[in-house]
């Protein structure tokens, strides 16, 4: 049995005082400094982004902007800015977006918490694979279940959220918001693995609303297991390596492209900036693959370059950093400045 709700109520869900902030207990982490690019983002006159919840870059330098507006978008723009494309219009798969991602082939993937879909889209915008299902219209509008969770299956979402690859072309997709797990597929979609269950858990290799999900060049799954205030990373068989516990709230994650890769971790503010936030919450920390932490960036702030809510962020250059912002409406890209050291291990 579920809840019938309109989907307009996935937002105000999402933002429930459940998900609280917590301030980050990692000390001494030097800040890294940076310039926000300008005018980044060019679009065409009428058109405007709504909650921009997630950015993505080819290996073209374009820019990808999953957003939801009066319905969910998918834009495309080039390398200086400008506006080339929306992807996907009118697509069954777009309801309520929360991430999208570009694999190493220029493939664009698209995981949509409304439909319970992630889509393999190619570069032109053909769809290539679809995961999961979108619940049939005449069950209407569903979000929570009501009472415990049915089983998790292998093909069916509840709320994803966040989709990666391993050097292999393996899949893995983080199942999200009622479903508490990650599973991962083969490069044909076919079913693999899972760690955690519907039920959330507190232990390693159990979750608490997973919202974001990378893998790095060695295989490692890293997890922003967000209601449990940590990230955890696992092997590439989904078994849990480690937990970082002292960065605040485990919002969402980015692996840069390498060759040396960088992990960028973010303590965003939440959504509806709840009193005493501001203060506590805001920042994105860099770290190498050990979890040493090297620096930290970024406030809360209504206007540019403060963040309203970073929600998810593309780091394939780690020296320019796009991030995508639920309550402003906006995309910011940002040039981090060298000179940051080491300032210890995140563990």
């Amino acid at each position: 049995m579920k809840w019938i709700l309109p989907l307009a109520a996935l937002a105000a869900l999402a933002a429930a005082p459940a998900f609280a902030q917590r301030k980050a207990t990692i000390e001494h982490v030097p800040d890294i400094e940076f310039s926000p690019v300008p005018n980044f983002l060019k679009l065409p006159p009428g058109e405007y982004l709504g909650e921009s919840v997630a950015v993505a870059t080819n290996s073209k330098g374009h820019t990808f902007v999953y957003h939801r507006s009066a319905q969910t978008r998918l834009f495309e723009f080039d390398q200086a800015g400008n506006f080339v494309k929306e992807i996907g219009s009118g697509y069954y798969g777009f309801e309520f977006a929360h991430s999208v991602r570009v694999d190493k082939d220029d493939n664009i993937w698209t995981v949509d918490e409304g439909t319970n879909m992630v889509t393999k889209f190619s570069p032109d915008g053909k769809v290539l694979m679809v995961l999961g299902r979108r619940p049939p219209a005449v069950l209407g509008a569903q979000s929570f279940p009501a009472g415990p969770n049915a089983p998790a299956q292998k093909y069916i979402f509840c709320r994803p959220t966040d989709v990666g690859w391993d050097p292999q072309g393996d899949i893995f997709v983080s199942d999200g918001y009622c479903n508490n797990r990650v599973l991962k597929y083969d490069k044909n979609g076919r079913f693999l693995a899972q760690a955690g269950s519907e039920k959330p858990g507190k232990a390693l290799g159990e979750f608490n609303l997973p919202h974001g999900l990378q893998v790095d060049g060695q295989g490692n799954v890293w997890v922003a297991d967000r209601s449990n205030f940590r990230y955890q990373v696992l092997d590439n068989n989904l078994k849990p390596i480690r937990e970082i516990t002292n960065l605040g709230v485990g919002w969402t994650v980015c692996i840069s492209a390498g060759p040396h890769q960088y992990a960028f971790l973010s303590n965003s503010n939440p959504n509806g900036n709840m009193p005493g936030t501001w203060d506590i919450t805001g920042e994105i920390y860099k770290a190498e693959l050990d979890g040493t932490v090297l620096g930290k960036f970024g406030r809360p702030g209504k206007l540019a370059p403060g963040f309203q809510v970073v929600h998810m962020m593309d780091c394939r250059n780690p020296n320019e950093i796009v991030v995508g912002e639920i309550e402003s409406w906006r995309v910011q890209k940002l040039v981090l400045h060298a000179g940051a050291a080491p300032a210890g291990a995140a563990r």
